[in-house]
């Protein structure tokens, strides 16, 4: 059998060294399956880009002809999907790489397949072009995001089974919740961080940016891919909590472990809410822990109590509504020594939560850290709070609640009415008695 040739082992060399498949990480790799969307929902710097180009690589190979590249806007698809680093004309190999013409908007491939890019800022160009696959670079910044895509789909018609890859960070946005809400049909998700992609990346930036937003808003945006959103009328706000965030408590003048027990232990059970904070010397709360689970009695009061010794409370304050007396001894069956105070739900959840979220609007509390459980249970909750609807009981966000009642609001008792003009009586005469009753 005769050896190949110099050039052709050199062509192998070189298809092996660029494919895509060698290297890429399972989830940068388009689904199996009969799917017409697929959504890569990503954090910054998990290679979002790399990923739609490849795919359109891909899709060049496979013998599709008529491709839609369609970015925010015109810029954005020439200077990050066909220009930029991780772009189409950067990952194509040497022997498929496609002609760029700039003035038409068009790349064109040896095999004679055709891209042509879009600006989602202009829907009416999509209007009539007809393709085979497109794919959508950051979505959840189209300023028309709804109208583009319209537009897109109608024309997404030519093959035997035209498809999308959007790649976007996610964003609270319509048109993203739709397709998320197709997922299992004919939408697949993948969900990535930017950590994923760390071996790509620079150490000092990933240190960098996960001090600066690690567990914010922005960062769970940004870096975890998450798509976050503030309920109407909730009593918490997430740009409030990113903003009074801490990296560490000043000295304290209190602490307090707050739990909140749940009633049953099993996979539906509710989440027993345990919670730490503390009084500062500054006069503001500081939130320093949050150990909420799933639990046991004898393990919730475990971790209660490892919290009190870890942070060297002054008490642990629980709710006795769901357990009585049953609640403190579980606790004393754990420290017999543990001090306790045992409060009592007389009102709604949300009466009771109104003075701790307006002590956030004044800017009295701050987080030391990043809680995302708890601080999704806070941005969720508005006076209309149904748990039905839900489907799920706000926990650890009861347990914040005693914790900084018991730290900061106290009850205001009437003041005494101050009289400018003395009591008389009928006659003129002072009224001594109605006085002293006032």
């Amino acid at each position: 059998m005769p050896l190949p040739s110099l050039s052709l082992a050199s062509a192998l060399a070189e298809s092996l060294a660029s494919s895509w498949r060698m290297k890429a990480r399972p989830e940068q790799i388009a689904p199996h399956g009969d799917w017409a969307v697929w959504l890569v929902l990503a954090g910054r710097g998990f290679g979002k880009t790399r990923t739609g180009a490849e795919w359109v690589h891909e899709q060049v190979n496979a013998g599709v002809s008529r491709l839609a590249l369609v970015g925010p806007t015109a810029a954005d698809v020439r200077d990050v999907m066909i220009e930029g680093e991780s772009g189409i004309l950067a990952t194509a190999p040497k022997w498929n790489r496609p002609d760029y013409q700039p003035a038409l908007r068009k790349l064109t491939w040896p095999n004679g397949a055709i891209a042509t890019a879009y600006s989602a800022d202009e829907p009416e160009r999509l209007r009539g072009p007809q393709h085979e696959a497109a794919w959508c670079d950051e979505l959840g910044a189209w300023r028309y995001a709804q109208q583009a895509w319209d537009q897109l789909q109608f024309g997404l018609r030519l093959g035997a089974h035209p498809r999308a890859c959007v790649t976007t960070t996610p964003k609270p946005q319509r048109l993203l919740k739709d397709l998320i809400a197709r997922s299992g049909r004919d939408v697949i998700v993948t969900r990535g961080k930017t950590a994923d992609n760390a071996s790509n990346l620079a150490p000092t930036f990933l240190k960098a940016i996960e001090d600066r937003y690690g567990g914010t808003r922005l960062g769970r945006q940004e870096l975890d891919g998450e798509m976050l959103e503030d309920v109407a009328g909730a009593l918490w706000q997430r740009d409030t909590i990113d903003l009074l965030r801490r990296k560490e408590a000043p000295q304290l003048q209190r602490i307090v472990v707050s739990v909140d027990p749940a009633i049953s232990n099993n996979e539906g059970s509710d989440e027993t809410g345990i919670i730490v904070a503390g009084l500062g010397q500054d006069g503001r709360g500081y939130v320093l822990d949050d150990g909420s689970g799933r639990y046991a009695p004898q393990e919730w009061a475990t971790k209660a109590i490892d919290l009190y010794r870890r942070h060297s409370a002054d008490r642990i304050v629980a709710e006795k509504n769901q357990g009585g007396d049953m609640v403190e001894a579980t606790l004393r069956m754990v420290d017999p020594g543990v001090p306790v105070k045992l409060v009592h739900a007389s009102r709604g959840k949300v009466v009771r939560a109104e003075p701790v979220s307006a002590l956030y609007e004044q800017g009295k509390v701050s987080h030391v850290g990043a809680f995302p459980i708890l601080e999704d249970q806070l941005v969720s909750f508005a006076s209309d709070f149904d748990r039905a609807r839900a489907g799920y009981s706000p926990d650890r966000l009861d347990a914040l609640v005693w914790a900084l009642t018991e730290l900061m609001v106290r009850e205001q008792r009437a003041a005494p009415v101050a009289y400018t003009v003395p009591y008389h009586t009928v006659a003129g005469g002072y009224d001594h008695e109605r006085a002293r009753r006032n």
